[in-house]
Protein backbone atom coordinates (compact mmCIF):
# COMPACT_ATOMS: atom_id res chain seq x y z
CA UNK A 1 0.00 0.00 0.00
CA UNK A 2 1.33 2.90 -0.78
CA UNK A 3 2.60 4.88 1.67
CA UNK A 4 1.15 8.36 4.04
CA UNK A 5 4.78 9.30 4.09
CA UNK A 6 4.75 8.93 -0.01
CA UNK A 7 0.98 10.72 -0.19
CA UNK A 8 2.37 13.74 1.80
CA UNK A 9 5.45 13.48 -0.29
CA UNK A 10 4.18 13.60 -3.44
CA UNK A 11 1.48 16.25 -2.60
CA UNK A 12 4.08 18.80 -1.07
CA UNK A 13 5.05 18.83 -5.12
CA UNK A 14 1.81 21.23 -5.39
CA UNK A 15 1.34 19.88 -8.73
CA UNK A 16 -1.50 21.39 -11.08
CA UNK A 17 -2.77 18.14 -11.96
CA UNK A 18 -2.70 15.87 -8.31
CA UNK A 19 -0.72 12.76 -8.88
CA UNK A 20 -2.61 9.70 -10.04
CA UNK A 21 -1.78 6.07 -9.04
CA UNK A 22 -2.18 3.11 -11.61
CA UNK A 23 -2.95 -0.63 -11.33
CA UNK A 24 -2.96 -2.84 -13.68
CA UNK A 25 -5.47 -5.68 -12.88
CA UNK A 26 -6.34 -9.48 -14.35
CA UNK A 27 -9.20 -9.45 -12.09
CA UNK A 28 -11.62 -7.23 -11.43
CA UNK A 29 -10.99 -4.81 -8.54
CA UNK A 30 -13.01 -4.84 -5.57
CA UNK A 31 -14.08 -1.53 -3.48
CA UNK A 32 -13.86 0.38 -6.30
CA UNK A 33 -16.31 1.82 -8.79
CA UNK A 34 -16.49 1.58 -12.55
CA UNK A 35 -15.72 4.45 -14.52
CA UNK A 36 -19.06 6.32 -15.77
CA UNK A 37 -17.54 7.23 -19.34
CA UNK A 38 -15.76 6.53 -22.41
CA UNK A 39 -12.10 8.16 -23.32
CA UNK A 40 -8.96 7.64 -24.28
CA UNK A 41 -6.43 6.57 -21.88
CA UNK A 42 -4.66 9.37 -21.42
CA UNK A 43 -7.92 11.37 -20.29
CA UNK A 44 -8.56 8.97 -17.94
CA UNK A 45 -5.33 9.79 -16.04
CA UNK A 46 -6.70 13.65 -15.57
CA UNK A 47 -10.34 12.77 -14.79
CA UNK A 48 -8.86 10.86 -11.80
CA UNK A 49 -6.88 13.75 -11.04
CA UNK A 50 -9.10 16.60 -11.73
CA UNK A 51 -12.31 14.45 -10.06
CA UNK A 52 -10.72 13.32 -7.01
CA UNK A 53 -12.19 10.20 -7.28
CA UNK A 54 -10.84 6.16 -8.02
CA UNK A 55 -12.26 4.05 -10.67
CA UNK A 56 -11.68 1.05 -12.88
CA UNK A 57 -11.63 0.83 -16.54
CA UNK A 58 -12.73 -2.27 -19.15
CA UNK A 59 -11.55 -2.30 -22.67
CA UNK A 60 -14.67 -1.18 -23.83
CA UNK A 61 -14.21 1.86 -21.64
CA UNK A 62 -11.21 2.93 -23.72
CA UNK A 63 -11.65 4.53 -27.39
CA UNK A 64 -8.21 5.20 -28.67
CA UNK A 65 -4.75 3.19 -28.48
CA UNK A 66 -4.26 2.48 -24.83
CA UNK A 67 -6.16 -0.70 -24.49
CA UNK A 68 -3.88 -1.94 -27.51
CA UNK A 69 -1.18 -0.51 -25.04
CA UNK A 70 -2.17 -2.21 -21.70
CA UNK A 71 -2.16 -5.71 -23.77
CA UNK A 72 -6.37 -5.23 -23.60
CA UNK A 73 -6.51 -6.08 -27.72
CA UNK A 74 -4.35 -7.39 -30.54
CA UNK A 75 -2.17 -4.68 -32.68
CA UNK A 76 -5.18 -3.67 -35.08
CA UNK A 77 -3.87 -3.73 -38.81
CA UNK A 78 -4.62 -0.74 -40.07
CA UNK A 79 -2.98 1.30 -37.70
CA UNK A 80 0.45 -1.25 -37.02
CA UNK A 81 0.54 -0.64 -41.20
CA UNK A 82 1.20 2.32 -40.71
CA UNK A 83 -1.76 4.25 -42.74
CA UNK A 84 -2.83 6.09 -39.90
CA UNK A 85 0.08 7.94 -39.41
CA UNK A 86 0.71 9.23 -42.73
CA UNK A 87 -3.09 10.44 -42.99
CA UNK A 88 -2.54 12.42 -39.88
CA UNK A 89 0.23 13.80 -41.58
CA UNK A 90 2.46 12.86 -38.86
CA UNK A 91 4.87 10.87 -40.92
CA UNK A 92 5.64 11.29 -44.50
CA UNK A 93 4.91 7.51 -45.30
CA UNK A 94 3.60 4.04 -44.09
CA UNK A 95 6.63 2.86 -43.26
CA UNK A 96 8.18 5.39 -40.13
CA UNK A 97 4.95 4.71 -38.69
CA UNK A 98 4.85 1.20 -38.87
CA UNK A 99 8.42 0.58 -37.06
CA UNK A 100 7.23 2.23 -34.17
CA UNK A 101 4.97 -0.82 -33.54
CA UNK A 102 8.15 -2.52 -33.29
CA UNK A 103 9.78 0.06 -30.59
CA UNK A 104 6.29 0.39 -28.04
CA UNK A 105 5.92 -1.60 -25.04
CA UNK A 106 3.19 -3.33 -24.91
CA UNK A 107 2.36 -5.33 -21.90
CA UNK A 108 1.02 -9.12 -22.53
CA UNK A 109 -2.05 -9.67 -24.49
CA UNK A 110 -4.77 -10.73 -22.06
CA UNK A 111 -3.36 -10.24 -18.90
CA UNK A 112 -4.94 -7.11 -18.32
CA UNK A 113 -8.35 -6.72 -18.44
CA UNK A 114 -9.31 -3.83 -15.84
CA UNK A 115 -7.03 -0.81 -14.71
CA UNK A 116 -7.31 1.03 -11.49
CA UNK A 117 -6.94 4.91 -10.94
CA UNK A 118 -6.81 6.52 -8.18
CA UNK A 119 -5.23 10.24 -6.91
CA UNK A 120 -2.44 9.64 -5.23
CA UNK A 121 -4.51 11.32 -2.26
CA UNK A 122 -6.85 8.44 -1.89
CA UNK A 123 -4.88 5.13 -3.43
CA UNK A 124 -5.52 2.50 -0.55
CA UNK A 125 -3.17 -0.31 -2.74
CA UNK A 126 0.77 -0.64 -4.09
CA UNK A 127 0.48 1.11 -7.18
CA UNK A 128 2.17 -0.45 -10.65
CA UNK A 129 2.76 3.61 -11.73
CA UNK A 130 2.30 7.03 -10.30
CA UNK A 131 1.82 9.74 -12.53
CA UNK A 132 2.49 13.26 -11.95
CA UNK A 133 1.89 16.33 -14.13
CA UNK A 134 4.54 18.86 -13.26
CA UNK A 135 5.65 22.51 -13.99
CA UNK A 136 9.24 23.32 -14.54
CA UNK A 137 10.29 23.68 -11.04
CA UNK A 138 8.27 20.26 -9.62
CA UNK A 139 9.77 18.45 -11.94
CA UNK A 140 13.42 19.63 -10.83
CA UNK A 141 12.37 18.20 -8.19
CA UNK A 142 10.96 15.42 -8.80
CA UNK A 143 13.76 14.07 -11.53
CA UNK A 144 16.47 14.80 -8.99
CA UNK A 145 14.46 12.16 -6.66
CA UNK A 146 14.57 9.36 -9.39
CA UNK A 147 18.46 9.40 -9.32
CA UNK A 148 19.40 11.34 -5.97
CA UNK A 149 20.09 7.65 -4.30
CA UNK A 150 20.80 5.49 -7.80
CA UNK A 151 22.27 8.04 -9.81
CA UNK A 152 20.06 6.37 -12.75
CA UNK A 153 20.25 8.90 -15.88
CA UNK A 154 16.73 10.82 -17.28
CA UNK A 155 16.28 9.28 -19.95
CA UNK A 156 13.28 10.39 -22.04
CA UNK A 157 11.46 7.99 -24.59
CA UNK A 158 8.83 8.71 -27.08
CA UNK A 159 7.09 9.57 -30.20
CA UNK A 160 4.65 12.29 -31.49
CA UNK A 161 1.78 9.69 -31.40
CA UNK A 162 1.21 6.83 -28.94
CA UNK A 163 2.50 8.67 -25.88
CA UNK A 164 0.18 6.29 -23.53
CA UNK A 165 2.84 3.78 -25.05
CA UNK A 166 5.89 5.90 -23.63
CA UNK A 167 3.74 6.72 -20.33
CA UNK A 168 1.55 3.70 -19.13
CA UNK A 169 3.39 0.79 -20.93
CA UNK A 170 7.26 1.65 -21.46
CA UNK A 171 7.66 2.31 -17.53
CA UNK A 172 5.25 -0.55 -16.26
CA UNK A 173 7.42 -3.24 -19.02
CA UNK A 174 10.98 -1.65 -18.71
CA UNK A 175 11.13 -0.65 -14.66
CA UNK A 176 12.23 2.57 -16.15
CA UNK A 177 11.50 5.78 -15.08
CA UNK A 178 9.90 7.94 -18.14
CA UNK A 179 8.96 10.95 -19.46
CA UNK A 180 7.64 13.61 -22.08
CA UNK A 181 6.26 17.08 -22.74
CA UNK A 182 3.18 18.09 -23.46
CA UNK A 183 1.94 19.10 -26.15
CA UNK A 184 4.38 17.45 -28.49
CA UNK A 185 2.30 14.32 -28.41
CA UNK A 186 -0.16 14.51 -31.41
CA UNK A 187 -3.28 12.80 -29.20
CA UNK A 188 -2.88 13.93 -25.95
CA UNK A 189 -2.63 18.16 -28.30
CA UNK A 190 -5.78 16.93 -30.05
CA UNK A 191 -7.84 16.18 -27.40
CA UNK A 192 -6.65 19.48 -25.37
CA UNK A 193 -5.76 17.07 -22.46
CA UNK A 194 -2.75 18.74 -20.87
CA UNK A 195 -1.57 22.56 -21.09
CA UNK A 196 1.48 22.75 -23.01
CA UNK A 197 5.15 22.67 -21.49
CA UNK A 198 4.42 20.43 -19.13
CA UNK A 199 6.02 17.30 -17.09
CA UNK A 200 4.82 13.86 -17.45
CA UNK A 201 6.62 11.32 -15.62
CA UNK A 202 5.69 8.07 -14.83
CA UNK A 203 7.69 6.17 -12.18
CA UNK A 204 7.12 2.41 -11.71
CA UNK A 205 6.42 0.13 -8.44
CA UNK A 206 10.04 -0.36 -8.49
CA UNK A 207 11.09 3.20 -8.04
CA UNK A 208 8.45 4.69 -5.91
CA UNK A 209 9.83 3.90 -2.57
CA UNK A 210 13.44 4.71 -3.54
CA UNK A 211 12.09 8.01 -4.77
CA UNK A 212 9.96 8.60 -1.64
CA UNK A 213 13.11 8.02 0.68
CA UNK A 214 14.90 10.75 -1.93
CA UNK A 215 12.10 13.15 -1.64
CA UNK A 216 12.41 12.93 2.07
CA UNK A 217 16.39 12.82 2.63
CA UNK A 218 17.16 15.56 -0.11
CA UNK A 219 17.13 19.34 0.08
CA UNK A 220 14.47 20.54 -2.29
CA UNK A 221 16.40 23.59 -2.89
CA UNK A 222 19.68 23.17 -4.23
CA UNK A 223 22.61 24.63 -2.11
CA UNK A 224 24.08 26.34 -5.18
CA UNK A 225 21.02 27.33 -6.22
CA UNK A 226 20.35 29.25 -3.01
CA UNK A 227 20.24 32.95 -2.47
CA UNK A 228 20.31 32.72 1.15
CA UNK A 229 23.45 34.34 3.22
CA UNK A 230 23.80 31.18 5.11
CA UNK A 231 23.53 29.14 2.47
CA UNK A 232 26.30 30.93 0.83
CA UNK A 233 28.66 30.62 3.33
CA UNK A 234 28.03 27.50 4.00
CA UNK A 235 28.77 26.96 -0.02
CA UNK A 236 31.71 28.70 -0.17
CA UNK A 237 33.58 27.05 3.12
CA UNK A 238 32.49 23.25 1.23
CA UNK A 239 34.26 24.69 -1.79
CA UNK A 240 37.19 26.41 -0.30
CA UNK A 241 38.11 23.04 1.57
CA UNK A 242 38.44 21.56 -1.93
CA UNK A 243 41.41 23.37 -2.00
CA UNK A 244 43.30 21.16 0.27
CA UNK A 245 41.99 18.45 -1.63
CA UNK A 246 43.20 19.15 -4.89
CA UNK A 247 45.09 23.05 -5.29
CA UNK A 248 44.87 22.54 -9.24
CA UNK A 249 40.75 21.76 -8.80
CA UNK A 250 38.76 24.63 -9.93
CA UNK A 251 35.19 25.30 -10.67
CA UNK A 252 33.81 28.83 -10.91
CA UNK A 253 30.98 29.60 -7.85
CA UNK A 254 28.85 31.75 -9.98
Amino acid sequence: MLSQKAKDLFGKLGCEFQPVAIKYCYAQPEGVEHVDETLSLCQFAKKAAVENKAFYITKDDENCMGKMILGMEPKPALGASGQAGKDFGVYKSQAPNARLYHEISCLNLGTTNFVVFSPVAICDFDPDLVFFVADFEQADVLLRATSYISGDLWESRCSCVMGCAWLYGYPYVKAKVNYMMTGLGHGMRRRHVYPAGRFMVSIPYSKIDEVVTALDEMRWDLIALSDDPADKEELKSRMDAWATLSPDFKLGSD
